[in-house]
């Protein structure tokens, strides 16, 4: 097989010089860069268009989730591996349909990543053990499916990406030069956001973004 090319996106620096320590341990596995934000993971995706992306779900700027679905539509021939300390079916079965293709808990890192990026960078799904039995008692019991009713589907993927913002304590000025618009947009953004909500104050808008994981509480 050919070189293996990952890119490493998690917020904390120790944890990603232990992830690229125990990729590059595979001889002919390389990783290409690291990322600290979901936007700079999108980014860099597109721009070093790495085999393999391994992401957490709680980031900086845009969270894991909407990063995942980014990459999938902007950078089609990477592929998504979810390495995150969350063990919920929910966030599973959200991140499946954002198009990753494999889950890895933390806690299952050292025994299971290596074998992980193997299976995704065949195009071949991966999930350890605890969240493989979580998936499957879920469709055994009939849940219904991810995109079914979920409640931050009323939003777009730039108004997600708005609400993050905000909820991280962001001002509306700096939201603006984040996502590199003007001030104004960016007002428009917040009072649209408002209005499709019913939600009247930044405090309503936080616990509306950890209800729905856009933020990490």
């Amino acid at each position: 097989m050919s070189a293996t090319r990952i890119l490493v996106a998690d917020d904390h620096e120790v944890v990603r010089r232990g992830i690229r320590a125990l990729l590059e341990s595979q001889p002919g596995w390389k990783v290409c860069g690291e990322a600290v934000t979901g936007e700079e993971a999108v980014q860099k995706t597109k721009s070093l268009e790495p085999d393999v992306v391994v992401l957490d779900i709680g980031m900086p700027e845009l969270n894991g989730l909407e990063a995942t679905r980014r990459i999938r539509k902007e950078a089609p021939k990477s592929e998504v591996l979810i390495l995150t300390m969350h063990e919920s079916e929910q966030v599973v079965r959200e991140v499946l349909a954002a198009g990753a293709r494999g889950y890895v808990l933390k806690s299952d890192a050292g025994r299971d990543l290596i074998a992980a990026v193997k299976a995704v960078r065949n195009h071949s799904p991966f999930f350890t053990s605890r969240v493989a039995t979580m998936v499957l008692d879920g469709y055994l019991k009939g849940k219904p499916g991810v995109a079914e009713g979920l409640p931050t589907s009323r939003l777009t993927v730039r108004e997600r990406q708005v609400v993050q913002l905000l909820a991280e304590g962001n001002s509306t000025k700096e939201v603006a030069s984040a996502l590199g618009v003007a001030v104004r947009t960016a007002d428009t953004h917040r009072t649209n956001i408002m209005r499709k909500l019913d939600i009247h104050s930044l405090s309503e808008l936080v616990r509306y973004a950890i209800r729905n994981r856009i933020i990490e509480a």
